[in-house]
């Protein structure tokens, strides 16, 4: 049976993304299924004022860990225990008023919420931030010693990558990793370590592609682009880009400014374009949206694409990215990651082509800035950015410590399944 690989080129300056395309006949693989009963509902949120569709709003059920997050269209997919009616969900969203709903108010199919903007003052902004959003954003990399987490951290993180073709899960990967994180301040690079790892693939919705993704864990945490400028932004890239102030937005009382940004229309080679998110008192980025142009396909293909077969075009559609950080005793730490990868394989003499969408993400449970006792990631343990995550496991690994958790919910999000295994982490 010949196989056919089609390679895609890793960590290629200034773009880290990279997955592996693997044309073969599938074999079935049967996925077991959870037996706890659980109600789903689903809806979109939108902002009253304009109804169009928020993404990344927090959805969190009060009193528990289960929450969820818009996605990019404002729709949400909230799975919670059947014996659960009168719990409350809060939403919330920078610049918008907190909102309570009791579960058993929402239809469960078609919900549509809507949030109030919070109204503040717009003089006490004109008068505050800086004359153009260009010094803003210097300032961002001026501040970085006074406002990042300036020792090594180590950080326990749950990641999870899926694999969809269409709508349609073709397989999912999830892991509990261990991050040695040096200080923002410092040059070098942080290391990464499996703990606990798991899959579930169907390769029968793959069709006649399989797709794998190299780096695992280190594409989501390389969108940290405070960390790692040389794959997105650096003082000395600046002036590739054009940027302009957006909406102000209040976020838990404070100010938070919005730069919009994009490359300047002279510039041929494919880069970024998004929003930055910079508190207005520390001038210290919180949260970032942005994606890699793709317009020009073909230079957006060889971005990725290291080899694949002659009769086989790929390219991007859409690549998206979003860091949040999160503030402790007056620094900010790298918090959640998600990395979107949207791309469409057409093979000559085929009526159809196939899209599919790759998903990396990971989110910080804990951290500590000691070991106590412990060893750190020897290069040797740590994960290297040309591995293969789905590669390093084997079916349900070490279902002991997965429990009764140990079927993964495609649908889920990814923090109800820390939820699911937060208790374990902690015990081990």
């Amino acid at each position: 049976m010949k196989k056919y690989h089609i390679s895609i080129s890793n960590y290629k300056l200034p773009h880290f993304f990279s997955f592996i395309l693997i044309v073969l006949y599938c074999s079935s693989i049967l996925n077991a299924q959870e037996s706890q009963k659980y109600i789903e509902y689903k809806g979109t949120v939108v902002s009253k004022s304009s109804e169009n569709p928020l993404p990344f709003v927090n959805l969190l059920i009060e009193g528990t860990n289960i929450a969820t997050v818009t996605n990019s269209e404002g729709n949400f997919s909230l799975k919670v225990e059947e014996a659960m009616p009168n719990a409350k969900v809060t939403l919330t969203y920078p610049g918008y008023e907190k909102l309570i709903i009791i579960l058993k108010d929402l239809d469960r199919n078609k919900s549509i919420i809507s949030l109030n903007p919070q109204a503040f003052e717009l003089d006490e902004i004109n008068i505050s931030r800086p004359k153009n959003a260009l010094i803003l954003v210097e300032q961002v990399f001026s501040n970085i010693e006074n406002n990042y987490a300036d020792q090594e951290n180590f950080m326990t993180a749950f990641y999870r990558e899926t694999i969809n073709k269409r709508n349609r899960s073709a397989s999912l990967a999830e892991a509990v990793v261990t991050i040695q994180k040096t200080p923002y301040t410092n040059s070098g690079s942080d290391l990464i370590a499996l703990y606990k790892a798991r899959k579930s693939t169907n390769y029968d919705r793959l069709d006649t592609v399989a797709i794998k993704l190299q780096g695992g864990p280190l594409n989501a945490l390389y969108a940290d682009l405070v960390k790692y400028q040389k794959y997105f932004i650096t003082k000395e890239t600046l002036s590739n880009y054009d940027f302009s102030f957006g909406e102000p937005l209040i976020n838990d009382g404070n100010i938070v400014y919005v730069v919009n940004f994009k490359q300047k229309s002279s510039i041929i080679e494919p880069l970024y374009y998004g929003k930055l998110f910079i508190d207005s008192k520390t001038s210290a980025l919180t949260n970032a949206l942005y994606n890699l142009n793709v317009e020009n396909r073909k230079a957006a293909s060889d971005l990725f694409v290291k080899k694949k077969p002659n009769q086989v075009k790929v390219y991007p559609t859409e690549i998206s990215y979003r860091v949040d950080y999160r503030k402790k005793d007056g620094k900010w730490y790298y918090s959640y990651s998600n990395v979107q990868l949207e791309f469409v394989v057409n093979w000559k003499r085929k009526l159809f082509n196939s899209k599919y969408r790759i998903s990396s993400e990971m989110l910080i449970t804990d951290w500590e800035t000691e070991l106590q006792g412990k060893e750190g990631i020897s290069r040797k343990s740590k994960f290297k950015e040309n591995t293969v995550l789905a590669d390093e496991v084997s079916g349900f690994a070490d279902p002991e410590f997965w429990g009764a958790y140990n079927v993964i919910e495609p649908e889920k999000s990814i923090q109800q399944a820390i939820e699911k295994i937060q208790k374990q982490i902690k015990k081990d």
